[in-house]
């Protein structure tokens, strides 16, 4: 038996994303509905353990010690990168999103709740089988999993990761056939017919910089510090909310603190942070957090929890289905808005990611949706997951 220490268990998780990045390159399956490198190395990982526990064997054994400051430093960037100027670009019709999303995730909560009274389980096994890994996805059902546990849902680790990976699977091939039969009900149709959609309008600000290596090296550093000083000073912000009473994931402090510095950065220029630096050190940390995360599961907890969790999932793809019809109309009845439904149900099903594919697809087909490419990778890449943490922490909260 292995036994690794925190540096070796993190080298580990590296190679085990490499192996996930390998099988997606070679099994379309997975790169079609955009599954996440690092859940895929993981879990890889996480079935040989299981397969060598069920002979009595014990492969190795790991220091997850690394995992929460990952996990933290991600949710920090998140913070630091959602920008005022960011929600601005298209003012009334991202917040009109957001608000659209948000109110979605209580629903998928609450119908997530019924399902679990349903099967006489603990109610927030549908709070976590729901908002938390359908709309949050891994990492966010990952960061969440020890509270759930705390309040009495056992195997929460393993319940958010098969839910987020069911849900990633339904957002993929659910998004485009709805967002198809809307554009094709109402005859809608974009511009020009590209190849490929003009994404320019869905990348972050300053994510076309070309800075030379001097700049790239103080970027890197400056991003750097500031995740490391909102971490620290985002500790403070957590522990003091917690000795107020109220039950937060660790990073949400971090996350609060990061978004004050980005606030104050966009008004007065001081450090001047660059958003897609700051993205791709969050990339990293949340790839090797999951990597990490996903070794360490304990699958044989979800023996008994298939079936709630099937009945669950169902529901949810038939609510999400209807309710792109609402999101289309509220959105303005046009192709973009038609364009936007799929892509909401690409993330609130799954990812950002799985959004960006779906939308990719339409576009291709029945031309360009540049307000869609701008409103919908906003609000699922940066303004949910403010909303949906705290829709999470109210639910957790309330039923304590």
């Amino acid at each position: 038996m292995l036994e690794l220490d925190a540096v070796q268990t993190l080298a580990f998780a590296g190679l085990a994303l490499f192996l996930g990045y390998a099988l997606c390159r070679v099994v379309p399956l997975f790169n079609r509905y955009n599954l996440p490198a690092p859940v895929i190395g993981g879990l890889v990982v996480a079935l040989a353990v299981l397969v060598a526990r069920s002979r009595e064997v014990t492969l190795f054994t790991l220091d997850a010690s690394l995992q929460a400051p990952l996990m933290i430093a991600f949710f920090t960037t998140i913070g630091v990168n959602a920008s005022v100027a960011l929600l601005k670009l298209s003012g009334r019709q991202v917040l009109v999103f957001l608000l659209l999303a948000s109110a979605f995730a209580i629903v998928q909560n609450l119908l997530g709740m019924a399902v679990a009274l349903g099967f006489g389980l603990h109610p927030l096994f549908g709070v976590l089988a729901g908002s938390t890994t359908l709309t949050g996805g891994p990492a966010t059902g990952l960061a969440f999993a020890p509270l759930f546990e705390q309040a009495g849902v056992t195997g929460a680790e393993s319940i958010a990761v098969a839910s987020a990976m069911a849900g990633i699977l339904c957002g993929g091939l659910l998004g485009g056939p709805v967002a198809t039969v809307l554009i094709r009900r109402h005859k809608l149709y974009g511009g020009v017919r590209l190849g490929a959609p003009d994404e320019s309008a869905a990348e972050p600000l300053g994510a076309r910089d070309t800075p030379d290596f001097a700049t790239r090296e103080s970027n890197a550093l400056k991003s750097i510090v500031v995740i490391l000083v909102a971490m620290w000073l985002g500790a403070g912000v957590s522990a003091g909310l917690s000795a107020a009473g109220l039950t937060l994931p660790a990073y949400v402090g971090a996350m609060m603190v990061g978004a004050l510095i980005r606030w104050i950065d966009d008004r007065t220029g001081w450090i001047r942070l660059p958003v897609a630096t700051t993205d791709l050190i969050g990339n990293v940390c949340l790839s090797l957090f999951l990597a990490v995360a996903l070794m360490n599961l304990r699958l044989w907890e979800l023996a008994g929890l298939a079936a709630p969790l099937l009945v669950n999932l169902t529901l949810q793809v038939a609510l999400v289905a209807l309710f792109c019809g609402v999101v289309f109309r509220v959105m303005g009845r046009d192709y973009d808005a038609a364009v936007m439904g799929g892509g909401f149900i690409g993330f609130m099903l799954g990812t950002t990611a799985n959004a960006m594919a779906v939308m990719r697809t339409l576009v291709e087909r029945y031309g360009m949706a540049p307000r869609a490419f701008l409103v919908a990778p906003l609000v699922g890449a940066f303004f949910i997951d403010f909303t949906n943490a705290l829709i999470i922490t109210g639910f957790i909260n309330l039923w304590d």
